[in-house]
């Protein structure tokens, strides 16, 4: 007995050997791994669904029957126009609008205090709601432009070059205008001043950018007001690929300024990434 004993104690006590701990997935990982879910509790607002998707095909319609006119010198109708340019308006409704009332109500409810308890980081909060208004941006181009042909006589782009501007300014704007988005939401404490915030800017911004009206009647001073915000650009950059190449006589510069375009929603989408970390905050109080 006193052998084994002793065989016992000469045994070394046994040291669990200390887990691993796992790296943290990306910030990019992470941001893709919210789409779904946040997919998911979009179309589960029936109403937010009907109005995003039916707005700006509602306006596009209404305001093509109004101008049916053709442009001097050409086989386009105003209406036509104002079809290509819709689709900036469709971005800025399923990215600025929706993300600044959706994210401001979440941080009034504590959805997003709740978030910050994960490994969730601002930048992949973003991701996620930057995929997500991408998708349902996509939808309503799809919209739009079903709209905009079998109504207006719109042509789809006839070639590869086209496709990519039209690919382009729609990842760039979808981008910038989510970033500002997301960045409005956080001067707005719940999602009705959230709503008052995005839609009196919006409204304006569709007359002066050329959106709802062509650019040739505005006056000089509101040419000027537009051409700082992205909306003016990504309605350029759809009518330089749906609208035939003889209408660029119509636009201020003469031609569509495709470099200039790209620079413009760049300059907004690194501004509105700036903007957002800086003054992103999870709760009212942070």
């Amino acid at each position: 007995m006193a052998v084994q004993r002793a065989r016992v104690d000469a045994v070394p006590p046994r040291h669990r050997a200390p887990a691993s701990e796992a790296p943290l997935p990306s910030a990019l990982r992470i941001g893709m791994s919210r789409v779904i879910p946040e997919l998911k509790m979009f179309y589960r607002r029936p109403e937010q669904v009907a109005l995003t998707f039916s707005m700006p095909a509602v306006i596009c319609v209404l305001l093509g029957s109004i101008f049916t006119a053709k442009l001097p010198n050409s086989d386009t109708s105003t209406g036509a126009v104002i079809a290509a340019s819709m689709l900036a308006y469709g971005i800025l409704s399923t990215s600025f609008i929706n993300l600044g009332i959706s994210i401001a109500a979440d941080r009034d409810t504590g959805g997003l205090r709740r978030l910050r308890g994960t490994p969730t980081t601002a930048t992949s909060y973003f991701v996620g709601k930057i995929v997500l208004v991408a998708v349902v941006s996509l939808a309503e181009a799809v919209i739009l432009l079903t709209v905009g042909v079998v109504i207006f006589h719109l042509h789809l782009p006839s070639d590869p070059g086209q496709w990519f501007t039209l690919a382009w300014v729609f990842v760039l704007g979808t981008t910038s205008c989510s970033l500002l988005g997301i960045f409005i939401s956080n001067y707005a404490s719940n999602a009705v001043s959230a709503a008052v915030i995005t839609n009196g800017p919006s409204v304006a911004l569709q007359f002066v950018s050329g959106t709802y009206v062509p650019l040739v009647v505005l006056p000089a001073w509101m040419l000027t007001i537009g051409s700082i915000f992205p909306i003016k650009w990504m309605a350029q950059g759809f009518r330089s690929v749906l609208l035939p190449p003889e209408m660029v006589v119509f636009e201020p510069a003469g031609s569509w300024e495709h470099w200039r375009i790209f620079l413009v929603l760049a300059a907004w989408t690194v501004g509105g990434l700036i903007g957002c970390l800086a003054v992103f905050r999870w709760s009212d109080r942070t």
